[in-house]
Formats: C-alpha cells, structure tokens, sequence
C-alpha cells in the first residue's frame, strides 16, 4: 500500500480510502465487516463514511456498522483513519440538520456513540451551510477539538469560494481549518478542475474524489453488458446514452493498455496531483480487490493525454474562459 500525508496535515492516509456507504443496508453487516477486514489487512487505513449513510428510516445504521465492527477489538480502531461528516437532517425537527453550533455538538456526541469511539480523525462538513456564519461552525469546531472529540476538520462538495472563505475566518482564529475536501470527481466529472482543485492545492487541502467510477460508466460497463454481467436501466442508461461515444473508445483505449477499464479511471485520478485518495464503495469483496490493483497502474504521458482527448478537463479559471 502507498501513503501520504492528508493535505497540508502530519496525518498519513492510505492512497484508497474505502468507503462504507453500502454498509448495513445494500452490504449486511457480516459482509462489511469481512470487507473492513480484508481493506486493513491490505494496508487502507482510510475509512469514510456519514451520519445519514443507512437513509431514510436508517440514518445512521452504517455508523453503527462500523462502531460494531471497531468493538471486536483486534486494534482496528487504532489502526484506522475515520472520517465520518455532518450536516444532513437526521430528524425532523428543528435543529437536527446543517451546521449550527447547536447541530455539530448533538450531531457529534450521536456519531461517537454509534461509532462506539471517543473522537473521529476527520469530522467533515457534508455540504456547504450557507445560513450558518462561519465564526459559528469554527468556534463550535474549536471546541470539538479542545475536547479531544475531533482531530482535523475537512469539508464536501464545496465550491473554490467556499474553501477560501472557510480559510479566511480559520485563520482570524488561529486555527488550522479544513485540510481536505471531498468533491465529485472522474473522467466524466471534471468541473472541479475550474476552482475547486486551484483553491484545494493553493489552501493545502487534500482532495478525496467520490464516485471515482461514474455509478460504474468507467467500470467496463460496455464489456460487462456484452458478457450479460451487467444491465443498466433508468437514469444510468441515459447517462451511458448521452456518453456512449466516449466509452467506447475508453473501453478501447484500456484494453490497449492491458488493464480493466475501471483501473485505469482510478489510476487516473492517482495521477491527478492535488487527489489524496479516491472514495472506493465496494458492495462485496471481489470489487475491493479490483480497486486495489488501480495502485498497480502506471500511466505515462501519451495515455494521460489520450485520456484527455477522450474525456476533455478544465484549465484553472478564468483562463479556462477567459484569455
């Protein structure tokens, strides 16, 4: 397994942090806890999950998961990096959701008792809040903090500004602020490359791409329906659709290489220099261990930039519309 640090932090993470949101509702328990297992026994000690991740009646069933998985002892707690996030509406009621000071302190102590842990690695801000100021959520952070209940902070699906105004206020404060950022990220999904990526590598902050395959359309989805393993329906047949074109010749360019299609779209982001660690959410094992042969693949500049005429980027803004 390869490491680096998380960010502009002394934190070392595993270069594929797996994600649990299938645990305990698409994954059963056994199974996630098998898939745990096998992730640190290959050296990713990188978990991600969230406080809604269960939905609907479920909220918070994979947190619960995973605190029944730390409780089995073996160090697996010790040994893992947990990220969990804050903001979506757990209930009902006023103040069950977002970043109000009130909402990250209850939200907090629920997501370290069904995690079954005193304090959480990364507590990640699960969207942007923008009723709440942000002299709130860093004093209530601070706090956090000073408690020992979280070690860094991080946020997700921010925009460029939001990551830059998150930063100013953390610094009027003398505190060290976010030091990641999860945004969507792949092949088909690049936007990010417009602000959020320039702001991430100019603030030290590191990026963890989620949904590093699309919903599977960088998976070999076009070789998996040939050979009857895969049938895509609904929004995800449109999707294949709208970008039929440009998988195909994707799915082409990977057989050239020697390597699953799904490889190379993580090898890809591997490669990207201000991705940290691409979100990996295997439903079973066996697609875990096809992650992990990503961190295998070497991609030199002549298929780097065919993957670029296949699947156009963004230069920085403004240059990127503006001369």
């Amino acid at each position: 397994m390869q490491y680096t640090n998380l960010g502009r932090s002394g934190l070392s993470v595993s270069r594929l942090c797996l994600g649990t949101m299938n645990f305990g509702w698409n994954t059963e328990e056994p199974e996630s806890h098998a898939i745990m297992d096998t992730a640190l026994e290959r050296g990713i000690n990188f978990f991600d999950t969230a406080n809604v991740y269960g939905f609907g009646d479920n909220k918070g069933r994979t947190e619960q998961v995973i605190g029944n998985w730390f409780a089995q002892g073996g160090r697996r707690r010790e040994r893992t990096v947990l990220a969990t996030k804050v903001y979506g509406p757990m209930g009902d009621w006023p103040n069950e959701g977002k970043l109000s000071a009130l909402n990250i302190r209850r939200a907090l102590d629920a997501s370290l008792k069904r995690l079954r842990t005193d304090y959480i690695d990364l507590y990640q801000f699960h969207h942007v809040d923008r009723a709440t100021p942000w002299e709130e959520i860093w004093q209530a952070l601070e706090v956090a903090v000073t408690q020992g209940k979280v070690l860094y902070v991080g946020s997700s699906n921010f925009a460029g500004w939001h990551i830059a105004q998150a930063q100013a206020a953390a610094t009027r404060r003398d505190f060290l602020g976010l030091i990641s950022e999860q945004s969507l990220y792949n092949l088909l999904a690049r936007t990010v490359e417009l602000e959020v990526l320039p702001a991430a590598r100019h603030y030290g902050l590191g990026v963890l791409p989620w949904s590093p395959l699309h919903g599977g359309l960088l998976g070999g989805v076009l070789k998996k329906e040939r050979e009857g393993k895969r049938r895509l329906e609904g929004r995800a047949r449109e999707a294949l659709q709208k970008n039929q074109e440009k998988i195909e010749r994707y799915e082409a360019l990977a057989a050239e290489l020697g390597h699953e299609p799904g490889d190379v779209a993580l090898a890809w982001l591997l490669h990207q220099p201000a991705v940290t660690a691409p979100i990996i959410g295997p439903r079973v094992a066996g697609q875990l261990d096809a992650a992990l042969r990503a961190l295998d693949v070497k991609l030199d500049e002549k298929a780097l930039a065919r993957l670029d005429e296949i699947f156009p980027g963004h230069r920085p803004a403004p240059e990127d519309y503006a001369w």
